[in-house]
């Protein structure tokens, strides 16, 4: 009878209980991190949790050329995945649909409806010089605007009270007044900064009398149309806000609505665009420690924008309250207005106010990540309600559950007394598998979806099938003759062999579909991958030790016929026996 080889081989046969100790006391480390990390169970996704999922459709400015491309819906894409991920919300997912729809799915949790605030506010960011402002609707005091200072500077400047000229009974003639001074007051109106700019030295002294008389007729009609848009505009109204400045261009003075810190709708005349949001190279919240200015938003900008910022500070700090203010406009609503007291050189400024560390954040996620190649508009939004999603979940549990059991029920009637190590098997990669699913949650962000659910349920066949390649083996080995614990060690290099073949084709399989598909379809491949991972851990350090043990057992050893190991039932051929050779016959002579 073949005896195990001596040597490295037989002192791992001998200490099983080394791998059984390792993977038990791996599995019992892995369970107090999830509950050391406050996360016992595995973060859900949108399909599971609920959450909404919109849709946004890329648009054309008017009268300007097609930008709608791969590129810049890839670009668009990076920035709302990161504008979203900035507020920490978890799985949050941002996909392209077609040539011109984005997908963003949303999960319920925390900070899901800010996320869903930010992310549908896809226009650019502008920073425009205020020309004048006062509260809408109601009657209130405006409150105190934020202020701008540099971030070179010790102290920022104080803050300054937005211009409330208007009271509660202020008529609107008093208002297109307002409109119409500030308008004078503005140096740099867009149809004179355009007309300027576009026009040569020649052309400008060879003008006829006419077509200044036309140009200023035409400023005038601007001035006019303008400043009715102002003294009707209510930014309480909701559908008001939304048209208020539609149309307008970078380079037009327009009008906005914006929430001050109290919480009341100002509206504001606003001059041209000085400085883009690509400007800002980045934007951070920070909590002052050296002073009482409590929580600020500190900017860098680029190279060309920190002179850009500079000449628009070094203009406004000269003006009187409120057109010391530049409003920082998002979707052509006003997210700040801070006011200037002096230039801001140096590339670097911050913004100070009354600010908690949520406004805060709000608004730093806004400047770094608020400008798009292109405008979008909202198509669909499609909220899936928490009770769905939890009967989505209980369906998919229900599945596993009956997929387990049918495994269960062969390994029983097939293998027998072997489904005792089978089963334990199972068992451990289920938990190795709930236990490391729930710490990336936490760690990476890692959500089950439905199809991550999905694919712990191929796992199941995935993880039984290198049972069964190993117990196949054995008997195999058992039919050739061999005894239970020699068929057992002759067994496993062949059968490990297969195993870590097939096993390395799920995983390639599972890795071309996660790096080559979006989506949920990751998290289907994600899932698939580590439990093929850990179907190898399983049986290298549980089922081949477990069965090294229980060849030992007389029910295994002596082929009880429910072991499942019964050498009568499996066919097996006489025991093999070392024989020896026959003697040379001895002379006669010689002896």
């Amino acid at each position: 009878m073949a005896a195990p080889k001596k040597g490295r081989s037989a002192s791992a046969q001998s200490r099983p209980g080394r791998s059984l100790a390792f993977i038990l006391i791996a599995i019992a480390a892995l369970t107090g991190g999830m509950f050391l990390s406050g996360h016992p169970t595995p973060r859900l996704g949108i399909d599971l949790a609920g959450g909404t999922s919109i849709t946004l459709t890329a648009k054309n400015e008017p009268g300007q050329p097609n930008a709608i491309n791969k590129t810049n819906m890839n670009t668009a894409v990076d920035i709302m995945n990161r504008r979203v991920n900035g507020l920490g919300v978890s799985e949050a997912e941002v996909q392209t649909q077609g040539s011109d729809n984005i997908i963003v799915n949303i999960p319920k949790g925390t900070n899901s409806k800010e996320a869903r605030d930010q992310v549908g506010t896809t226009a650019k960011l502008y920073f425009r010089p205020v020309l004048t402002t006062e509260v809408s609707g109601s009657a209130a005091t405006a409150s105190p605007s934020p202020s701008a200072s540099s971030s070179s500077s010790s102290k920022a400047t104080d803050k300054a009270t937005s211009s409330s000229s208007a009271s509660p009974t202020s008529s609107a003639t008093s208002q297109g007044r307002a409109v119409t001074d500030a308008l004078k007051a503005d140096s740099t109106p867009s149809a004179s900064s355009s007309a300027s700019s576009s026009a040569s030295p020649s052309a400008s002294s060879s003008a006829s009398p006419s077509a200044s008389s036309s140009a200023s007729a035409s400023a005038s009609a601007a001035a006019t149309k303008l400043q009715a848009q102002y003294t009707a505009l209510d930014c309480t109204d909701k559908a008001q806000r939304a048209k208020a400045g539609e149309g307008s261009k970078p380079t037009d003075t327009t009008i906005a609505c914006g929430k001050n810190s109290s919480g009341q709708w100002q509206k504001y005349v606003l001059g041209p665009a000085e400085v883009k949001g690509t400007d800002i190279k980045s934007a951070a919240a920070v909590f002052d420690t050296q002073s009482a200015a409590g929580w600020k938003v500190t900017m860098e900008f680029t190279s060309g924008g920190s002179k850009r910022f500079a000449d628009i500070t070094g203009k406004l700090a000269k003006n009187q309250q409120p057109q010391n203010q530049f409003a920082i406009v998002l979707d052509g609503e006003v997210v700040s207005d801070p006011s200037v007291s002096q230039a801001l050189t140096g590339g670097n400024a911050e913004i100070s106010g009354s600010f908690d560390q949520t406004e805060a954040q709000s608004l730093a996620n806004m400047l770094k990540y608020g400008s798009l190649p292109l405008d979008f508009k909202e198509s669909s939004v499609t909220t899936v309600t928490a009770a769905l999603g939890g009967e989505q979940l209980h369906a998919g549990l229900i599945a596993g559950a009956i997929g387990l059991g049918l495994v269960v029920i062969y390994l029983v009637v097939y293998y027998r007394g072997l489904s005792i190590i089978a089963i334990p098997s199972l068992l451990v990669s289920g938990a190795l598998t709930y236990v490391i699913m729930a710490l990336l949650g936490p760690t990476i962000g890692f959500a089950l979806n439905l199809p991550a659910v999905c694919g712990a349920i191929v796992a199941i066949g995935i993880t039984a099938d290198s049972f069964i390649v190993f117990f196949e083996r054995i008997r195999d080995e058992i039919r050739e003759g061999r005894s239970l614990r020699p068929a057992v060690e002759r067994a496993w290099p062949r059968a490990r062999r297969t195993i870590l073949v097939s096993d390395f084709v799920s995983f390639l399989a599972a890795a071309v579909l996660f790096i080559v598909t979006v989506g949920k379809v990751q998290g289907f491949a994600f899932t698939l991958g580590l439990t093929t991972v850990l179907d190898v851990v399983v049986v290298f350090f549980f089922t081949k030790p477990l069965m090294t043990l229980l060849a030992r057992r007389k029910f295994y050893a002596s082929g009880n016929k429910w072991s499942g190991l019964d050498p009568k039932a499996l066919g097996a051929k006489p025991p093999l026996r070392r024989t020896r050779r026959p003697s040379a016959p001895v002379d006669p002579k010689e002896a």
